[in-house]
């Protein structure tokens, strides 16, 4: 699949960039792509969450009352969970909720979630952006310019500091680098802004 480069003025640089077939072309793996954007989202989890069980909570260990003789149930003390302020049964205990994905898994869906991108057109090669100042307004009159849908995710090899300054304040558009991107970025934007080096990277790794 071939795509026209645009420069940072949002029109056509007059060539045109194929895309790596091994990358872009595969088939879209579903169940792939919910398994690693499940365990990329589980491992964003604190999982800082405690309750007290009955064992935990301060107070009297004196029982309540005697065993027999009452005519009621029979009860121990006042941390017993079926009172008000007792120990929890089974309560939330502090846990990592992330799980292990294989490597050859994790790197299909990342595939796939590229080919799907370029299946439903939402793939921008624009010429590599450098900026003099991190301007935020100007940032997003270039994303405009190209056309980007309200999240965007522009992608190359290194993020220039300027770039990175000028799109943190934007509040649905993002920059990355190449080697960071996870499958969850991809699928979270509108439109994947990929830079002609990161292309070229792809192609060369």
């Amino acid at each position: 699949m071939k795509i026209e480069v645009k420069n940072i003025q949002g029109e056509n640089a007059g060539r045109k960039v194929e895309l790596p077939a091994d990358i872009f072309g595969v088939e879209v793996n579903d169940h792939v792509l919910y398994l690693e954007v499940k365990r990329h989202l589980a491992e964003l989890r604190q999982g800082t969450h405690k309750a007290k069980e009955r064992g935990e909570i301060k107070g009297s260990t004196k029982k309540i009352r005697k065993q027999k003789g009452s005519g009621g149930a029979r009860f121990g003390n006042i941390k017993n969970p079926l009172f008000r302020g007792g120990g929890r049964v089974f309560g939330p205990r502090p846990r990592k909720y992330g799980f292990k994905l294989n490597r050859k898994v994790m790197e299909l869906a990342l595939k796939s979630a590229y080919s799907q991108k370029a299946q439903e057109k939402a793939v921008v090669i624009v010429e590599d952006i450098a900026m003099d100042a991190a301007k935020t307004q100007e940032f997003a009159a270039i994303l405009n310019r190209l056309g980007c849908g309200a999240k965007a995710l522009y992608v190359s090899p290194e993020v220039q500091e300027n770039v990175a300054l000028s799109s943190r304040n934007l509040p649905k558009a993002s920059t990355m680098s190449l080697r960071d991107v996870t499958t969850y970025d991809v699928m979270n934007c509108q439109t994947l802004v990929l830079s002609e080096s990161a292309i070229k990277e792809m192609v060369n790794n």
